[in-house]
């Protein structure tokens, strides 16, 4: 299983977890990420993602997040063809991080893309991708 996650979920088990939605997503995404420790499923890097997690400003936020980050095993590039489908993407009302991300997870053909954004997965149900979008909660439930 190839698995996609952006920026707002590797963030969430750092996250504030006194919601329980939080802890829920936390809880998730930590037992898929360690399906990916064990070598069962498989997560991507990306120079999106990269660059995302650039801009975090909480250092030991970030050091965590990185922690987890290392698990991934392949740099998906940000290819012309991505940049290209990207552009589509934000033409159909995305925001630009968003189509990036979904472009490089398309385009290197993950089988997953994972988001904690409900206004991403509800945007994502509306047009045509050759990706599933979800939140890592409903997808953890729905694979297990």
């Amino acid at each position: 299983m190839k698995i996609y996650m952006d920026a707002c979920c590797l963030s969430r088990p750092f996250d504030d977890l006194s919601q329980d939605r939080a802890r829920l997503e936390a809880e998730a995404v930590t037992n898929i990420l360690e399906r990916c420790r064990v070598g069962l499923w498989s997560l991507a890097a990306s120079e999106v993602i990269d660059f995302e997690l650039s801009a975090i400003k909480d250092e030991d936020k970030l050091l965590r997040i990185r922690r987890l980050y290392s698990l991934a095993e392949n740099l998906l590039p940000l290819t012309d063809q991505a940049k290209t489908r990207s552009t589509a993407l934000r033409g159909q009302g995305l925001a630009l991080f968003d189509s990036l991300h979904l472009a490089v997870a398309e385009i290197f053909q993950q089988d997953i893309f994972l988001t904690t954004d409900d206004k991403l997965i509800k945007k994502a149900k509306a047009i045509n991708l050759d990706i599933k979008v979800a939140n890592p909660v409903s997808w953890f439930l729905e694979v297990e």
